[in-house]
């Protein structure tokens, strides 16, 4: 028997999409279950097969609404628990609350660490994730974590089209975020820059560029696309220092408050983003999707067949 017929893939309602095709994937079909809400907003999950004894994988972006998708999985974890499930691996192809990772200043939570404290507690063996919003919330787990990149899809991405060399010039639009952009320049062989700003960035007072960006083509880089603000005012100044032409990548798109009307009123020629977060909002005309299925499939067969997840980390451009 292969090692898979002990495997059940489920999904709950955020992104069944992505769900369906990380199934396709790995081979499995989505198993059978009910996901309601009772008239006051109460969930309740029923499973509707068996899973005793399977190990169990459970997909759900924790996205907005935020709190309704991370109750529904706490649900479902503990129903799988109460099913007597040998494991329960959590897929997280979007986490959400993974931003307040730190105290930024007195009297803030740290949900980062207290979504994990619920998982954990509600009897979760193993969780695997897209690109965390920091590498360092793995370590607010007591469990095995498995966080992958996105960089290397967008890598071959870029590279099939070209877009690659000192032509190109890969920018951070805030310092927080230059380890991501060094380490797609690095596929690409291209020169990073930074966007900082004389005070604190939530003012977006005028911004200066750390680096050449004149006579290039610049690829804005960030790991959350949220309201778009940050994109629109990087993509005025490296336009007004001289870029020609401006793309920007995201691995998570959410697309909220107006996004894509601040989004369209730029020069941006292409909106990068995988298809880790099924918005409702309506997005960039320009928007292209990546899917990140293929790669959280291979991940889960991976870690079901005891195989190191290592080998996903990378891109070899010259495959």
């Amino acid at each position: 028997m292969s090692d898979r017929n002990n495997m059940k893939l489920f999904t709950l309602n955020s992104n069944p999409e992505i769900a369906q095709k990380i199934a396709d994937t790995v081979g499995v079909p989505l198993g059978k279950l009910s996901s309601r809400q009772f008239s006051d907003g109460e969930i309740q999950v029923n499973i509707e097969e068996s899973v005793r004894g399977y190990d169990v994988y459970i997909i759900q972006s924790t996205s907005y609404p935020v709190s309704n998708h991370l109750m529904e999985l706490l649900i479902m974890v503990d129903a799988c628990v109460r099913a007597s499930a040998h494991s329960i691996n959590v897929v997280l192809p979007y986490f959400g609350y993974a931003r307040q990772d730190r105290i930024a200043s007195s009297r803030e939570p740290l949900t980062a660490k207290l979504v994990a404290n619920m998982l954990v507690k509600a009897g979760v063996s193993r969780v695997l994730t897209l690109d965390l919003h920091a590498v360092q919330v793995q370590g607010f787990f007591d469990i095995p974590v498995d966080n992958l990149y996105t960089v290397p899809l967008f890598a071959k991405h870029y590279c099939d089209k070209g877009l690659l060399g000192s032509d190109v010039v890969v920018v951070s639009p805030k310092n927080s975020g230059v380890k991501r952009a060094r380490s797609l320049a690095e596929y690409l062989d291209a020169p990073i820059a930074i966007i900082d700003y004389a005070q604190d960035d939530s003012d977006r007072n005028e911004g200066y560029i750390i680096g050449d960006v004149e006579g290039k083509k610049a690829i804005l880089i960030d790991d959350i696309l949220n309201t778009g603000r940050t994109f629109s005012e990087a993509a005025k100044i490296v336009e007004r220092e001289g870029a020609t032409e401006i793309y920007a990548v995201s691995s998570h798109g959410l697309f909220v408050e107006g996004a894509a009307d601040l989004l369209d009123a730029t020069n941006i020629k292409e909106i990068l983003v995988t298809d880790s977060v099924a918005t409702k909002e309506r997005t960039p005309e320009n928007v292209c999707y990546i899917t990140a299925s293929e790669l959280i499939g291979d991940a889960i067969v991976r870690i079901h067949e005891r195989k190191p997840v290592s080998p996903l980390f990378a891109y070899n451009k010259k495959k």
